[in-house]
C-alpha cells in the first residue's frame, strides 16, 4: 500500500532506501585503504559517508521528478512506485526537496574543504553537477547510454578515492585499484534497473544502454561487471601473497545465483534482484574493506 501522500513515508519513499548501499559501501572501502595508509580519521570519515548519502538521495530525488517530467515514469511503468508519478509529492515539493539535499550536501562539502583544501571543492561541485545531470538538464546523461560510465566513476573512483584523500590527503593507487569492485557492483545495479525499464525507456526516448545494447547484451554486461568485482580481489591477494583480500569471494556463490536470475527474468521478475545486488554490494565491500585492513596493504 502506498504511503500517504506528503508524508515522511512518501519521502523516505522517494530517498529509495534499497539503492542507498551504493553510498555506503565506497566509503567502507575508503576508510580501509585510509587505515592501510596510516591516516584514518574519524571525522572526515564519518563526514564523507554522510555526504554520500546526501548525494545519493539527491540523485535519487532527481531521477523522481525529471523522468516523471520527461514522460520517462508513466503510469503503466514495471518498477516499484515513483513518489511523482505516485502523486505522493508534487514535482515543486520535490524540486524543494533536491534544493535541501543539496543544500546539505554542501554544508558537509565546506566542512571537509576546511579539512582536507580546495580540492575537496572540485570533486563536491563534480558529484553535485552529476547528481542532478544523470536526468536533469539540456543533455541528461543517463537518457544517451552514459548512465553507466558516471556511475562506475563516481561510484567507484571518486567516492573511493575521495574518502582517502580527506583522510590522509593523498590518493595512493591502493585506492584506485581498491575503487574498480565497488564501482563495478554499484553499476550493476543500475544495470538491473535499466533492463527491467528498457521497453518503456525505448518509448520515452531514454537511450539506456540496457537500450541501445539490447536485453543480451544488458545481460553480459552485468556479469561483466559481477566478474571485474572478483578479479580484482583475487588479483590482489596472488599479487600481495594475502589471503585476506580474497575476502570478498565468500559471496561468489551469492553473485553466480544473480547473474543466473538476470539471465532468465525479464520485466517486473527483475524488481528482487535490484535490491539484492545492492546488498551484494555493501556484502562484498564490507568484506573488501575487511581484507585491506587485515592484510595492512600500502601503495
Amino acid at each position: 500500500m502506498l504511503p500517504a501522500p506528503r508524508s515522511p513515508r512518501a519521502w523516505l519513499l522517494a530517498a529509495r532506501p534499497a539503492t542507498l548501499p551504493a553510498a555506503i559501501a565506497p566509503v567502507a572501502v575508503g576508510v580501509a585503504c585510509a587505515h592501510a595508509a596510516g591516516g584514518f580519521r574519524a571525522g572526515p570519515a564519518a563526514a564523507a559517508a554522510l555526504g554520500a548519502l546526501l548525494l545519493q538521495v539527491a540523485a535519487n530525488f532527481a531521477n523522481d521528478v525529471f523522468d516523471f517530467e520527461k514522460g520517462a515514469d508513466r503510469e503503466d511503468r514495471i518498477g516499484p512506485p515513483r513518489a511523482v508519478q505516485s502523486g505522493l509529492l508534487s514535482p515543486r515539493a520535490m524540486r524543494w526537496g533536491l534544493v535541501a539535499v543539496l543544500a546539505a550536501a554542501l554544508a558537509i562539502g565546506i566542512y571537509l574543504t576546511a579539512v582536507a583544501g580546495w580540492p575537496v571543492v572540485a570533486l563536491g561541485l563534480a558529484a553535485i553537477a552529476a547528481a542532478v545531470a544523470y536526468t536533469g538538464g539540456p543533455y541528461p546523461l543517463g537518457y544517451h547510454g552514459l548512465g553507466d560510465a558516471l556511475v562506475l566513476l563516481f561510484f567507484g573512483f571518486v567516492a573511493v578515492c575521495g574518502t582517502v584523500f580527506v583522510q590522509v590527503g593523498a590518493v595512493p593507487w591502493l585506492a584506485v585499484a581498491a575503487s574498480v569492485p565497488v564501482g563495478a557492483l554499484a553499476t550493476a545495479i543500475l544495470v538491473v534497473n535499466n533492463l527491467r525499464d528498457r521497453a518503456g525507456d525505448a518509448v520515452a526516448g531514454k537511450r539506456t544502454l540496457a537500450v541501445r545494447l539490447g536485453a543480451r547484451g544488458a545481460r553480459y554486461e552485468y556479469a561483466l561487471l559481477v566478474a571485474a568485482a572478483y578479479a580484482v580481489p583475487l588479483a590482489s591477494a596472488v599479487l600481495h601473497r594475502d589471503i585476506a583480500l580474497a575476502a570478498p569471494v565468500v559471496t561468489a556463490p551469492w553473485a553466480l545465483r544473480l547473474v543466473s536470475e538476470i539471465g532468465q527474468r525479464d520485466g517486473a521478475s527483475l524488481n528482487p534482484c535490484l535490491p539484492a545486488t545492492a546488498r551484494l554490494l555493501l556484502a562484498h565491500s564490507i568484506l573488501w574493506a575487511m581484507g585491506i585492513a587485515i592484510a595492512g596493504v600500502r601503495g
